[in-house]
């Protein structure tokens, strides 16, 4: 049971890792080209920004594992 609320805790900080480097990603590099009707940025760059978002999250949900490795941190 300790081991499966363990995994829980380790997929939930990628989770919310992941959310945050993409919410801070989206406003990066939008420019000035937006459609007249709505607004809306013309290239917003989604796929590059969730792929960003993906490494930039592994990174951090990996000194977060080693930290509880090393017992810097207790879960």
């Amino acid at each position: 049971m300790i081991a499966f609320i363990h995994g829980v805790v380790l997929f939930a900080t990628y989770a919310v890792a992941w959310f945050l480097s993409l919410f801070c990603l989206l406003p990066v590099g939008l420019g000035a080209e937006t459609d007249p009707d709505t607004g809306a940025p013309l290239s917003p760059m989604l796929g590059r920004k969730a792929l960003l978002a993906t490494v930039i999250a592994a990174v951090l949900w990996g000194v977060f594992y080693l930290l509880i490795v090393f017992k810097v941190l207790d879960l």
